[in-house]
């Protein structure tokens, strides 16, 4: 696991789709849609909650680089339910 610095982290947050209306250095979108919130990184406490982890693009397990390149912001449970390295997208906006 990687040991992100925080300009690195922050790099990879930027990744994330800005949500018209909301402040962007707070509130973003994951790949998937999902509602995530820069100061609830590393948060797992409810699985819809707005908490996101870095995900690694092309797995660890599968070569993948510690790189902001490879990395992009997810809800922590989408990254968490990821299967054999594909996104399935378990939360959304919607869900």
């Amino acid at each position: 696991m990687a040991n992100w610095t925080e300009e690195e982290k922050k790099k990879i947050w930027d990744k994330g789709e800005i949500i018209p209306g909301r402040d962007k250095n707070v509130w973003r979108k994951d790949q998937c849609g999902a509602i995530i919130k820069w100061d609830m990184y590393g948060d797992r406490s409810d699985k819809y909650n707005c908490g996101w982890e870095i995900d690694h693009i092309k797995p660890d397990s599968k070569g993948g680089e510690d790189i902001v390149s490879n990395a992009r912001p997810l809800q922590w449970y989408n990254n968490v339910e990821r299967s054999n390295g594909r996104l399935t997208c378990p939360v959304t906006a919607k869900k």
